[in-house]
């Protein structure tokens, strides 16, 4: 008799234990934490995840999500040597962010072997959704086929015929001038040359030099983060622009515009998947974030972290469980197209790639800005370019 209730008792618990079992999930965001590309991705990438997963335990009771960071360095094997340590060691599910995109190919690589899943919201080769597809990894904001044309096709239209390159010596910056060389050309503009420079560099001027010799009509700088921005100030100091050339920076992020400041930045063209004033839903997200960085407003990759990680969590929850990655993205390219909150209307392609809207802006004068981190859009959505 005993024996019987004793067993009807644990019965009963496993029962209710059951019932309140809770979906387990650990978001892993691996980026550059304290180098060049720490403005747009880095910390502020991390607050973005961790909003993801507070907004969304908030409005689904019986989900837990953890959050964790690691610093990848900008290199791919420190990058996929941490990734390997999170999933086999460590319960990660995802691993989110990575950018550099010799680090995010590696990234992906070893999430698919692990069958994880990797968000990929601030790297832009497009190897992600083209040689290197994988049924485990969305490939979110932005990509090097969009950032060519974005710019290149609209600039080469308004005349500016007559291209040179300034060009990160690495796996994105060879891909976004090859990509954007063929936009040039298919517009019925000219490369006239191409210089190329190691990644971090702190000096440009014989870089600078080379371009400014060409007499291009564009000195188009295909690097990124603090490449991008020592570019611009660095050609400020050489007048370059008073000297008739525009200087056209391909992957441009809204802390980059903070960090050059307007009186160095104003004119500058840039193409983007997200605007913090766009409206009342983009406003509402950047104030938050804002709130918690010190009043540093969101970069697009930053939005595309907190939107990704919300998109994955809703399928993971849809399934259950997080063990299976491919069925997992599988379940995110099954919503279909929807609207997304900070990006538009959006749909997760059979590639791994995430299509949203894309906006061209132009950085403000001085006396036009009311406001920090503000951009005049010059080109409302064009959707064929995803």
């Amino acid at each position: 008799m005993n024996r019987t209730i004793f067993f009807l008792i644990a019965v009963a618990i496993l029962s209710v234990q059951g019932a309140s079992a809770e979906v387990s999930v650990k978001l892993g965001v691996l980026t550059d934490m304290s180098g060049l590309y720490a403005d747009f991705s880095g910390p502020g990438s991390l607050e973005a995840a961790k909003m993801a997963a507070e907004d969304f335990m908030a409005a689904n009771g019986g989900v837990r999500v953890e959050v964790i960071s690691a610093d990848h360095q900008n290199k791919p094997d420190v990058a996929s040597s941490i990734a390997r340590k999170w999933f086999d060691n460590d319960g990660v599910d995802a691993v989110v962010d990575v950018a550099t995109s010799s680090a995010a190919l590696a990234v992906s690589t070893v999430t698919k072997e692990k069958n994880k899943v990797f968000l990929a919201t601030n790297a832009a080769t497009t190897e992600l959704t083209g040689k290197q597809c994988s049924p485990n990894t969305v490939h979110w904001t932005f990509d090097t086929w969009g950032f060519a044309h974005g710019t290149a096709d609209y600039l080469v239209k308004q005349g500016e015929s007559t291209w040179f390159f300034l060009t990160a010596d690495y796996v994105y910056g060879n891909t976004i001038q090859r990509e954007t060389t063929e936009v040039v050309k298919a517009a019925g503009g000219k490369v006239l040359g191409s210089v190329k420079h190691p990644l971090n560099t702190s000096d440009f001027s014989s870089f600078l030099l080379r371009a400014q010799a060409s007499k291009a009509k564009i000195i188009a700088l295909a690097n990124a983060g603090g490449d991008t921005v020592n570019s611009i100030k660095q050609a400020s100091e050489f007048g370059i622009a008073a000297g008739g050339q525009q200087l056209v920076a391909l992957a441009v992020f809204l802390s980059d515009v903070h960090s050059l400041g307007l009186q160095v930045a104003q004119g500058l063209k840039l193409t983007t998947w997200f605007y913090w004033d766009l409206n009342d839903a983009t406003r509402r997200f950047a104030k938050r974030f804002a709130e918690r960085r010190g009043g540093q407003y969101p970069s697009m990759g930053q939005a595309g972290t907190y939107a990704a990680s919300l998109l994955y969590l809703e399928a993971v929850l849809k399934l259950g469980a997080a063990t299976d990655g491919a069925k997992v993205v599988a379940t995110m390219r099954a919503k279909g197209e929807y609207d997304d909150p900070l990006f538009g209307r959006t749909q997760v392609r059979i590639d791994g790639r995430a299509t949203h809207p894309i906006y061209l802006a132009e950085v403000k004068k001085p006396a036009e800005s009311k406001a920090p981190y503000t951009l005049r859009l010059l080109q409302y959505p064009r959707n064929d370019f995803s």
